[in-house]
């Protein structure tokens, strides 16, 4: 069923097909899954993989390349892209090296009085007040570099007042703006500790666009990634807003307000014959990662709680998500015991009852889960 459109004005989908564009871009229908991708080819298709380190189940950034290459992938091949440099780490996301440049054209103007807010600017005025320990820190990084923070000096003038997490963190907030002007970068992990080096050890020399346009080319993929956007939406932190703008083609949702945006090729696919499959993903996968957009195109009701006490928890620590061809149906609340050898499911949540295929398809991929993780699946009776 193709889109409809009016004599004038957008595209109209309907939530099906709104869904559907979703899940394809995010690589999660079954021809995907098929198409024989590797790591990094996925990492570019998707444009950033979150880093995050939990290990209840396995790292985030671990689990949506499982979700999407299966149980034939490599465990090592991440850390491997990682050392090489070939995945680079951008303020806690892994972006494939050929578009680093793409992020380096904005650090080159960080801060911008067009492109950044009033909080980027007084990070910036606070570092040049304290330019001695910049100075400090870069001169440490050159001598002995890659080190974690903790190895490097606080020598700042005026400490970092916040009312949250990074509250006198002075090294901390220092690296992070240095990071955001190009200066300093990840070059590793020890644990889950970054390494910070030099930028110019790190970074690839290769020649940047213009700012404007690497933002531009940077919505195009961001849009071909998500399939469907807000032009618009609420600043969120990292190096990728959640909307797009004006790229793509303007289109409107069945049920939804405001103005969205949609990869034309998706909406090009939208003829083809959807085939769909079961997938478990992690909490911060890009599918469900923007909240506001997840409820809203999948109409799914989910938080990752494992920052909320036991008790106030209704699907557990690190439940993860169940995608059913082209809608979010439950979640399955899952523990990897290495101790015991066994990837323990506490339960499997039916937003709606599961038919028994679909519940056998669950069933196949935490066993896929537990033998990519080499434990044996444990599942409730």
């Amino acid at each position: 069923m193709g889109t409809d459109r009016g004599s004038s004005g957008p595209r109209v989908l309907s939530a099906q097909q709104a869904r559907r564009v979703a899940v394809r871009a995010q690589l999660l229908d079954a021809p995907a899954r098929r198409r024989g991708l590797d790591v990094l080819e996925v990492v570019r298709a998707l444009t950033m993989v979150q880093v995050d380190l939990t290990t209840r189940v396995a790292p985030s950034a671990e689990l949506v390349l499982w979700s999407r290459l299966g149980g034939g992938l490599d465990r090592g091949e991440l850390a491997d892209r990682c050392e090489e440099q070939r995945l680079v780490e951008i303020s806690m996301r892994l972006v494939h090296h050929a578009d680093v440049a793409l992020h380096r054209a904005e650090m080159a103007v960080w801060p911008d009085p067009d492109l950044h807010d009033a909080y980027e600017h007084q990070a910036w005025e606070w570092v040049l007040d304290n330019g001695g320990c910049r100075a400090d820190v870069l001169e440490r990084l050159r001598a002995d570099g890659p080190l974690p923070a903790t190895a490097l000096p606080d020598t700042c003038v005026r400490p970092w007042g916040s009312s949250g997490w990074s509250n006198g963190k002075n090294v901390a907030k220092l690296l992070q703006v240095l990071a955001a002007r190009g200066e300093v970068a990840v070059a590793g992990r020890e644990g889950c500790a970054p390494l910070w080096d030099l930028a110019e050890r790190v970074y690839a020399d290769d020649e940047l666009p213009p700012v404007h346009d690497a933002l531009h080319e940077r919505a195009v993929r961001r849009l071909r990634a998500l399939g469907l956007a807000r032009e618009r939406s609420a600043k969120v932190p990292g190096p990728d807003p959640d909307h797009v703008g004006a790229v793509g083609e303007a289109v409107v949702v069945e049920g939804l307000r405001g103005q969205w945006r949609a990869d034309p090729d998706q909406l090009a696919a939208l003829d083809e014959p959807f085939e769909g499959r079961v997938a478990l993903l992690s909490p911060l996968d890009r599918l469900v990662f923007d909240r506001k957009r997840m409820a809203e195109l999948l109409d799914f009701d989910y938080q990752l709680e494992m920052y909320k006490p036991a008790a106030k928890r209704r699907w557990g620590y690190y439940a993860l998500p169940v995608l059913v061809g082209d809608r979010l149906l439950g979640k399955v609340d899952a523990t990897a015991d290495r101790r015991a050898g066994a990837l323990v499911v506490h339960a499997v949540h039916e937003d709606e009852p599961f038919d028994a295929a679909t519940r056998e398809a669950v069933r196949a991929e935490v066993e896929d889960l537990a033998g990519w993780l080499g434990l044996e699946p444990v599942l409730p009776s």
